[in-house]
């Protein structure tokens, strides 16, 4: 990327004596960072939570365009006051600097802070740095980081404070790998595995347990492959990861990782692009972005997204077409409050058929070509996907803040396809395609309501979260399936069959209500010392009803959890100016239908997630690093009781079961020099059970076909110099062996996927201001490899390969 695009990215004024304790590396990246625009003595649009001062002071340089000098050790353990809505920068500043015992001065388009107690500003010499930078936006900054999050805690605090592993997809590292869907992220985000459950279905792991939740701009939303479409990527400014149990943001679900798709905004200035892209299989895509404000004085923004995607695929008698929209608004009611509106839809309809590839008896794979398709040309899944959504948000005068968000979803599913099946005995095998009939409706709700601000103990400031939710899932659900015989594995005709009738089977409905409220505190113990301890409670209410003619897949369930409660603790100690260490607790529940004594319902499965690391951050945050060791205990597994008696009807569960994963995490993800953006991270988990009613499974894998080893890396660097309109970049996937095994009709088997690495290219040329295209290459060198692996020898196993090698040309008309 080309130097005079580096908007905020930099670094903060550092004194002379920081200047040399620093890298080279931080010098070059000083001499490149460009100036701001001078600063109109005019209002802007300010939206800056309360946070660590440099921080916001680095958001606050972002919005106001304004270059912030400032020395470090001026700064160091004050926290800024919050403050949002429209005004000039110099009555900002001021607001965001109270409490805080700094002063400041305002020339031109620069801003300088100082101690107050020195009566002058910072003298500034030849060798100090000038700097805007990173906000929570990711959006037009260049970087593959970003300032602060709040997934983790909901209070917005960096990468560095953050005591869990934490990862931010930014778009520009989205835009430099064409990530197109949630697909895409999960494949690039450290620690996360992207399964492909079917040819059209993607199953997310993390830490060795599946993600059961998504969530947008902070709202949880269930999540399920079998019926939910991967979100398309058009949307969203950028995405947020935390890994590990999640239960504080999320109430129910499994201790794997919380992934936050957070929206674009409008923008206080008009902009617009135009994104036309071509690739392999005839891979057509074109996108809309426009974003500006809606009246003169800028107090109502908007912004619509478009996007249209149309592709084959490598699998025959096999493609895709997707449809998007998305529109938002912003209404400054006051200076203090602002209401946001917004809706989305998505389409996607399928030609794609439902199960993979069948493997040997043995387990063998059967060696088909990449391109076979074992359905036929007439399968079909559909997904229509739409969103409304609304929040509130109003500042206090006493810096605390008031968020209120609601979100309503439906998903509408259709599906007719086919999967292969093994049937008979292993002197006498056969085969046939059970050719399934699906619809499925889901209706989602949520709503958050959240207050956070400072508060003063022990003449120290710390800070305060205090909210309640509630999540509302119905789903309706309607199929059935018919049989076709099948001569043998390579006996299918994708067109020699005409979509057969299938009559309904069964119906479904379900209905789950959760409702939680919950606390979180950040206490400034000492300068270097925060801790961080939370609680929510929660009830959860499960009614399921299932009607059937000749189907036996689902049954009837009734059960609820009353007063559950998650906790949080979290402590970080700053080692120095750039290095903390961090070790948390968290939790998360999930609840289960099995019986124990006299049908009394089991109690939850609890997951325990314990952690240990140390964070970097480096250049006032454009790099950050961390390094942590982790363990997982999921406790309460359902497990058949060995005594029955008083189980007359039914079969007695008790809560036994035991599972634990333990590990590593590595990651380095942001600016190495002001051209080179890195994003890279290594994985090392391990899941076995420590308990089971089946003794034999005690000590072996829980899930023995999701790898203990996995590794990511992407890198953009910009040519120096005349040759700054080019810039060049790769990535690497890597992950270790899987498999599947046990023992069937037809004998024992084992499937196998070795380990294996996919290397991807990228080759970008500015042609002016305007005008970005880039060329990406992916699977260069054409490895042949399992996306997803069968689960079984017998029926509906889903060998999936992943993409062969490809290319996409994409052009970008930015105004």
């Amino acid at each position: 990327m080309p130097t005079q695009r580096l908007r905020p990215q930099a670094l903060a004024l550092v004194i002379r004596r920081t200047l040399r304790q620093a890298a080279p590396a931080a010098l070059g990246l000083s001499a490149l960072m460009p100036l701001s625009a001078m600063v109109q003595a005019q209002q802007v649009q300010f939206n800056i939570p309360a946070q660590s001062l440099a921080s916001a002071l680095l958001a606050f340089g972002s919005q106001s365009n304004l270059q912030v000098l400032y020395s470090p050790q001026d700064v160091e353990g004050k926290r800024s006051a919050a403050i949002s809505g429209a005004m000039e920068p110099a009555q900002a500043l001021p607001k965001l600097l109270q409490g805080t015992g700094v002063s400041y001065q305002i020339e031109g388009n620069q801003a300088t802070i100082h101690a107050r107690e020195g009566g002058n500003a910072v003298e500034l010499g030849a060798t100090n740095i000038n700097s805007q930078g990173l906000g929570q936006t990711t959006e037009n900054t260049g970087s593959y980081t970003t300032g602060a999050m709040q997934t983790a805690t909901k209070l917005p605090l960096t990468l560095r404070e953050t005591p869990q592993a934490v990862t931010v997809i930014t778009r520009q590292r989205m835009d430099d790998q064409s990530m197109r869907s949630l697909d895409d992220v999960v494949q690039a985000t450290p620690g996360l595995r992207m399964s492909a459950a079917r040819p059209a279905n993607s199953e997310y792991f993390s830490r060795g347990f599946p993600i059961s939740n998504l969530m947008f701009d902070g709202l949880p939303t269930t999540y399920n492959a079998d019926w939910v479409a991967a979100a398309d990527m058009a949307p969203y400014d950028r995405v947020e990861i935390v890994r590990g149990a999640t239960g504080m943001m999320q109430g129910a679900g499994n201790p794997s990782a919380a992934i936050n798709m957070v929206r674009k905004r409008p923008t206080k200035e008009f902009q617009g692009s135009v994104t036309g892209s071509a690739g392999s299989w005839d891979n057509y895509r074109g996108e809309l972005d426009l974003s500006g404000p809606l009246n003169d004085s800028g107090s109502v923004r908007g912004r619509f997204v478009g996007a249209y995607n149309d592709k084959d695929s490598f699998q025959d008698y096999a493609g895709r077409e997707r449809g998007l929209f998305y529109g938002i608004t912003e209404f400054d009611l006051t200076d203090d409050t602002t209401l946001t509106v917004g809706a989305s839809n998505q389409n996607d309809n399928n030609n794609i058929n439902w199960g993979g590839l069948p493997v040997n008896r043995d387990g063998s794979h059967v060696g088909y070509s990449r391109s076979t398709n074992v359905g036929y040309d007439w399968s079909y899944q559909d997904i229509n996907n739409t969103t409304l959504f609304a929040e509130i948000d109003h500042h206090f005068a006493n810096d605390w803040r008031l968020h209120v968000a609601a979100s309503k979803n439906w998903s509408d599913f259709a599906l007719q396809g086919a999967v292969f099946e093994r049937t008979g005995s292993t002197s006498a095998e056969a085969f046939r395609q059970r050719v399934f009939n699906q619809r499925r409706d889901y209706d989602q709700s949520s709503y958050d309501i959240y207050a956070n601000g400072p508060f003063k103990l022990f003449e120290r400031q710390h800070e305060l979260v205090v909210g309640a939710s509630k999540r509302e899932v119905k789903t309706s659900a309607h199929g059935g399936t018919v049989f076709i015989p099948v001569d043998n594995l390579f006996a299918v005709n994708p067109s020699g069959i005409a979509r057969p009738t299938v009559p309904d089977l069964y119906d479904l409905s379900e209905k789950v209500e959760q409702e939680g409220v919950y606390v979180t505190t950040r206490l400034n113990i000492a300068d270097p010392l925060k801790v961080i301890i939370g609680a929510r409670l929660d009830w959860y209410d499960n009614q399921s009803t299932y009607n059937e003619i000749n189907d036996g897949y689902y049954t009837n369930s009734d059960y609820k959890v009353t007063r559950n409660v998650t906790r949080y603790a979290g402590v970080i100690y700053d080692l120095d100016d750039n290095h903390s260490v961090y070790a948390s607790y968290t939790d998360i529940f999930m609840p289960q239908s099995e019986q124990g004594l006299g049908r009394s319902i089991i109690r939850p499965i609890e997951g325990k997630n314990y952690e240990i690391g140390i964070k970097g951050e480096y250049f006032d945050g454009a790099l950050n690093a961390s390094a942590a060791i982790f363990q997982i205990d999921q406790e309460n597994r359902a497990a058949e009781s060995a005594n029955q008696r008083g189980c007359i009807d039914y079969t007695c569960y008790e809560a036994s079961g035991k599972v634990r994963t333990q590990g590593i995490d590595l990651e380095l993800m942001g600016a190495l020099t002001p051209n080179w953006q890195v994003g890279a991270g290594y994985t090392y988990s391990q899941t076995k059970f420590l308990k089971d009613a089946n003794k034999a499974k005690e000590g072996s894998k829980f899930d023995s076909d999701l790898p203990e080893h996995l590794f990511k890396l992407s890198t953009t660097y910009t040519l120096p110099g005349e040759l700054n309109q080019w810039r060049v970049g790769g990535n690497v996937y890597s992950q270790s062996g899987i498999f599947n095994k046990g023992t069937s009709t037809f004998g024992n088997y084992r499937i196998d996927q070795g380990s294996y690495a996919v290397v991807g290219l990228m080759v970008g040329y500015k042609v002016n201001k305007n005008l970005d295209t880039r060329l990406n290459l992916n699977n260069i060198f054409d490895r042949k490899y399992y996306q997803g692996i069968a689960g079984n020898n017998t029926w509906s196993p889903y060998d999936v390969y992943g993409d062969p090698r490809n290319f996409t040309l994409t052009a970008k008309y930015s105004f």
